[in-house]
């Protein structure tokens, strides 16, 4: 098999600042920041994109950042409603994560899947931008998606591939084993939480080869549980995540629907206070 090589981004020695002043992230709720809430920010999510903002800002003078993304969209959806919005504000960095919602409804195929992204990657090359591309985390930690988890790795070699052939910088969320841990996500099982927002946040980072003071963040250690108190759990998130979201698929309803992106124009950003 090949070895898909992501290409290097920028060489930014560490007295020097990254290159970029106007960045457009695009997407679902992964990167609308969705399982990261604070109510400080521009809907109440906060997530790695902002995280990612927060640092570059703080690095060039007349930084901009937008964020187009809207939770609960397909890659057909994020393809025909963010693409051409994202191309108009003239970003020189772009992030597109988009597809995760596709591969894991049953019956999908991760080939078709990936042909639209190259279809949302090939219009946003158009503006000469860097463009940020997002492998699907493993999921063989969680009994709920490791079904799912050969659709996945299907999925991420054709975002390898569409990487290379466009020159795009790849986030590798599958190489993230620190957020293979349910302690990094939120409660529906679904969304990262802070942490995991954090974590991914610091590897975007590190694939801009943007230096930062950003440091790990341990999670508590799990409680012990009785057989009985897991099973208790696991019936509450069925109840409270699960039998939701199988409803609004059998009624063609989104998470996203009558949801506007939270910075829909690039603006300054504002570091919280004490990063968390």
């Amino acid at each position: 098999m090949a070895d898909h090589q992501s290409p290097r981004p920028p060489e930014v020695p560490h007295d020097s600042a990254h290159p970029w002043r106007r960045f457009v992230a695009i997407g679902d709720s992964f990167t609308e920041g969705i399982g990261d809430p604070d109510p400080n920010v521009p809907d109440g999510h906060r997530g790695w994109a902002d995280r990612v903002a927060e640092v570059l800002s703080q690095q060039v003078e007349d930084f901009a950042y937008a964020n187009l993304a809207v939770r609960g969209k397909l890659i057909a959806q994020i393809s025909a409603d963010q693409i051409e919005p994202a191309v108009e504000l003239r970003p020189d960095l772009i992030s597109i994560c988009a597809g995760g919602n596709d591969v894991i409804r049953p019956g999908t195929d991760p080939d078709a899947i990936a042909t639209q992204l190259e279809d949302a990657v090939s219009r946003l090359a158009s503006t000469g931008a860097a463009i940020v591309l997002f492998t699907g985390i493993d999921t063989s930690f969680t009994p709920v998606f490791r079904p799912f988890r050969g659709k996945v790795a299907i999925y991420n070699e054709n975002v390898r591939a569409i990487a290379d052939r466009h020159d795009c910088i790849v986030a590798d969320q599958w190489a993230l084993k620190t957020v293979q841990d349910p302690r990094f996500f939120d409660d529906d099982r679904l969304h990262f939480n802070a942490l995991g927002h954090h974590e991914v946040a610091r590897m975007v980072l590190r694939a801009l080869n943007v230096p930062n003071d950003l440091q790990p963040m341990q999670p508590d250690p799990l409680p012990p549980r009785t057989w009985r108190q897991a099973r208790s759990e696991d019936l509450g998130w069925a109840r409270e995540h699960l039998v939701p979201w199988v409803l609004r698929r059998l009624n063609h309803q989104s998470s996203g629907d009558n949801v506007t992106p939270k910075r829909p124009e690039p603006s300054p950003v504002v570091p919280p206070a004490k990063d968390g």
